[in-house]
């Protein structure tokens, strides 16, 4: 009871499944929603480019420019391409249902499993990166940086389970900030009289630097993709009409995000920034053009970690929401397949949550070491999805579909290319474990595949009913006690329903302990068989569970049946002042074959 109203009070009462239409999002919130992860790789994107250019030399960091224009050719030629997957997959389901569609199921798991990853990077590298700019406002932070991330995926996924549309409305205003601060931001960096004119990034001077610095530069600054399907992913969420308002969304989000990108790597070059200890990029820029610790500033730091923050809550609107089709189809545990009861995937929520946490905790807390492993799953659930819809349009041939084929085969072979280079570039820097952990989830999701099927097969053979319902069940019931109580007597009265001769099992820890139990119970209940077993090992369960299995051992008998005696106490924490036999001795049986065991509880009703 205490709980339930801990619950209600923390996210909320239950939503009727009849108001579901009212969880669906216009575009504007949709955008706050699904775009945040996306906008919020504007915070460090650029950064990662400069962290390979520096190491080469100061003149490296002239191409900062050309590679931040050629990933927004990238974030077009993506954007383009997953317009005409909305258009094609109304329903959703992003990279995971075009593939296993059209290149089979074995496709769609690896797409699943990339993408699931990814969600999970998405949460832990927004909320450290968020967190990483706060504490370069407020270096005190520094000495509990780990701490202060999990603080944060909690109050996420508090947030997350309350609901779609809550969720939503109070991720806007964070989110729509930001949009606002980076601009006015960009605005007056490109237009201020400071003493580094921006005209001087078109005239940059820069020396040789290798093909493989470039391309490493290149597969760094790709983390700015990373959350570019989401929208695609999440369409049922969109108000009617959902394909237009998810198209127009997308578009919204790409142009944002591409002149974002590009405002800030030019600024940043233009003011000569380059990345520090303590200090992000991004941190610099605002001291640079606000000049020093201004309130301006303050407002960039605060609307960059609330869109990092936030940047989690696309995860989770779409990670428990591909969970639930995974289990749908039967791929993953069937509990990420039940809406909650404020209609949302609670489970796949709160696992979210967990892999995140685990992965803050193992990788130091700290964005830069988790971003490596981040494009990989990125790009590979890129590439099989724009695959898929190469077949999709070729075995279709729905009207104008050559120039889809065109687009979406652009598409593949542009984010295959960039695949392997991220693979290859970014492989000694973490990049392994996700081409490990990807092929590991594949099986895993295989093998719970695997046991559903077996499952349903078993339980569908089902046999000759009639034969089996004209066979009369022989079941032995056993009472275990310790003594004779008002529990007891419920619990024999309960047994005598089930079979004319119940037995009393009473283990005997000391000897001649069972003599006073054994006069009472043949005084008070005595159609009751009495039977003691000795314990040498002072061990309750355990002869229990021996003399369990010597009565299904008797060919005569077919099930047992245990009828546990137990009482409550009225109030819940008294509950820790007494053994909690029962509670062990039912767990020690649940995967005993033939063994039925039913509790009696007793409510007392004065403690």
């Amino acid at each position: 009871m205490i709980l339930n109203k801990l619950k209600r009070l923390v996210i909320g009462q239950p939503i009727a499944s009849e108001h579901h239409h009212q969880e669906l999002l216009p575009k504007w919130k949709a955008l706050a929603l699904l775009a945040s992860d996306a906008l919020s790789s504007v915070a460090y994107a650029t950064e990662e480019v400069l962290l390979v250019l520096v190491m080469v030399g100061p003149m490296a960091l002239g191409y900062s420019v050309p590679v931040a224009i050629a990933i927004s050719i990238l974030l077009l030629i993506v954007a383009i391409s997953y317009r005409q997957t909305i258009d094609a997959y109304p329903s959703g389901g992003g990279s995971y249902i075009v593939a296993k569609e059209n290149l089979g199921a074995g496709a769609g798991l690896v797409a699943g499993a990339a993408l699931l990853i990814d969600y999970a990077l998405t949460v832990s590298v927004s909320v450290c990166s968020g967190v990483e700019n706060i504490a370069a406002a407020f270096p005190w932070l520094q000495q509990h940086i780990i701490l202060a991330e999990l603080i944060v995926i909690g109050l996420l996924m508090l947030l997350s389970l309350r609901g779609l549309n809550e969720s939503a409305s109070l991720v806007a205003g964070p989110c729509y900030f930001f949009i606002f601060s980076v601009i006015i931001l960009i605005v007056k960096g490109l237009f201020s009289d400071g003493h580094i004119p921006v005209e001087q990034v078109l005239h940059d001077q820069t020396g040789a630097v290798g093909t493989l610095v470039l391309l490493r530069a290149f597969s760094s600054g790709c983390s700015a993709l990373t959350g570019v399907e989401a929208i695609s992913n999440g369409i049922p969420i969109f108000k009617d009409p959902k394909q237009r308002n998810a198209k127009t969304t997308l578009t919204v989000m790409v142009l944002i995000l591409g002149a974002f990108f590009l405002g800030i790597t030019v600024l940043v070059r233009a003011y000569g920034l380059t990345p520090q200890p303590g200090q992000t990029l991004i941190a610099q820029l605002g001291r640079a053009v606000w000049g020093g610790d201004s309130l301006g500033f303050y407002a960039l730091q605060f609307g960059v970690a609330s869109i990092l923050f936030l940047a989690a809550s696309t995860s989770y609107a779409d990670f428990p929401r591909l969970a639930s089709l995974l289990a749908h189809d039967r791929y993953a545990p069937r509990q990420f397949a039940s809406l909650g009861d404020r209609l949302v995937f609670s489970n796949g929520i709160i696992g979210l949550s967990l892999f995140a946490a685990i992965m803050v905790v193992a990788f130091g807390g700290h964005a830069h070491n988790l971003i490596p492993l981040y494009a990989v799953g990125v790009f590979m659930s890129f590439t099989l999805s724009q695959s898929g819809m190469v077949v999709h349009h070729w075995k279709l041939r729905e009207p104008h579909w050559q120039g889809g084929l065109v687009i979406n085969l652009i598409g593949a072979i542009t984010t295959g290319v960039v695949l392997c280079v991220v693979a290859f570039t970014k492989f000694t820097h973490g990049a392994w474990m996700v081409l490990i952990f990807i092929p590991t989830f594949v099986f895993a999701f295989s093998r719970i595949h695997r046991h559903y099927l077996a499952l349903g097969d078993e339980l569908a053979r089902v046999g000759n009913v009639a034969e089996r319902l004209a066979k009369q069940m022989r079941t032995e019931v056993i009472i275990p006690v310790s003594g004779i109580h008002a529990g007891v007597v419920d619990a024999y009265r309960y047994a005598l329903a089930l079979s004319s001769s119940p037995r009393f099992l009473f283990v005997e820890i000391e000897p001649g302990s069972a003599q006073k139990t054994q006069k009472d119970l043949s005084e008070m209940l005595p159609h009751g068989q009495i039977v003691v077993v000795a314990s040498p090992y002072r061990s309750v369960v355990g002869p229990i569970l021996d003399y369990v299995d010597q009565r299904l051992a008797d060919p005569s008998v077919e099930f047992v049946t245990l009828v546990i005696p137990e009482f409550i106490t009225r109030k819940w924490y008294h509950q820790f002042l007494h053994n909690q036999t029962a509670l062990i001795l039912k767990a020690a049986l649940i995967f005993k074959r033939r063994v039925v065991v039913a509790s009696v509880r007793y409510h007392l009703m004065s403690t």
